[in-house]
């Protein structure tokens, strides 16, 4: 219960996202992203270094008290059957504390490869997590999905440079920075020289490229997780195009998506939900469209 009211209160998009899952599975998810908002809050919103990295070690002790049979934390009370039901191990948890610890140490990335090493503890778990739940567990799906939550997590960088910036974080490599000409005084500045509006649509087009790559995984998994992943990957690439709408100028204003783009996503994902049942039914009766 505690799990599901966290995550139903915090998360917009978790109602939308767990419309199309089969229903047994939603406790699963519950706990999950009551862990990921949890170990999100300990890196982000305390905001003092020591006091964050010290809360983020009491809660991979917590992890490890888990995995041990001996949780004691709601979160790691409800985990535990997730974990047990789904062969979850360890691994995926214990990556997002590395990122969130990762994150209070760490606030320049020299090169693209250093920025991809950052997401395969911030993002790929958490695609590996829906993995598991939904049954699936090798290496093929696994890398395919690491390509979708990079680039997810690339055009949400590329989304709030601005955000960040005030965190003191860059997340654009500064190897990429210097060849386009651009700099740390070009974010603080908040001018979108032509220099980095180059320098953005560079990174655009590399986080593209990952969504392509990822793309298959939707061809291999069942229906209703397939409705997921097409519209997270529609709704990231949707990002990019918000940036190229603005002509890759992110430090003015923050690109976002519509309400009616939004509508028009889940819009988009409902009808591939309806249209396959619809087509069963017409094949059964022998009338088609």
């Amino acid at each position: 219960m505690w799990c599901r009211e966290l995550a139903e209160s915090h998360y917009e998009n978790f109602h939308v996202a767990t419309w199309f899952l089969p229903k047994a599975l939603i406790p699963h998810f519950h706990a999950i992203y009551a862990y990921c908002r949890v170990s999100d809050d300990l890196g982000d919103e305390v905001g003092e270094r020591d006091a964050s990295l010290a809360l983020l070690d009491w809660w991979g002790r917590e992890l490890d008290a888990c995995y041990e049979g001996r949780a004691q934390h709601p979160v790691f009370v409800a985990l535990v059957e997730t974990i047990r039901a789904c062969s979850i191990p360890k691994e995926p948890f214990s990556d997002l504390l590395t990122a969130f610890r990762q994150d209070q140490t760490v606030t320049r990335y020299r090169t693209m490869q250093d920025v991809l090493g950052y997401c395969r503890y911030s993002a790929n778990p958490v695609g590996r997590l829906v993995l598991y739940v939904c049954g699936y567990a090798d290496e093929k799906r696994f890398k395919l999905s690491d390509a979708t939550c990079s680039a997810l997590q690339l055009a949400n960088f590329w989304q709030d440079v601005r955000i960040d910036w005030t965190k003191d974080r860059v997340y654009i490599p500064q190897e990429d920075m210097q060849r386009f000409g651009a700099c740390d005084q070009t974010i603080a500045d908040g001018i979108a020289t032509p220099e980095f509006k180059a320098l953005l649509k560079h990174e655009v087009d590399f986080a593209r490229s990952l969504f392509e790559e990822g793309l298959p995984l939707i061809g291999m998994v069942g229906s209703d997780l397939a409705l997921d992943l097409d519209l997270f990957s529609r709704g990231g690439l949707a990002i990019l195009r918000a940036i190229e709408q603005q002509d890759y100028d992110v430090l003015r204003a923050r690109p976002s998506l519509s309400r009616s783009t939004k509508f028009a996503l889940v819009l988009r994902a409902v009808s591939g939900k309806l249209l396959p049942s619809f087509r069963l039914r017409a094949h059964a009766t022998g009338k088609t469209a």
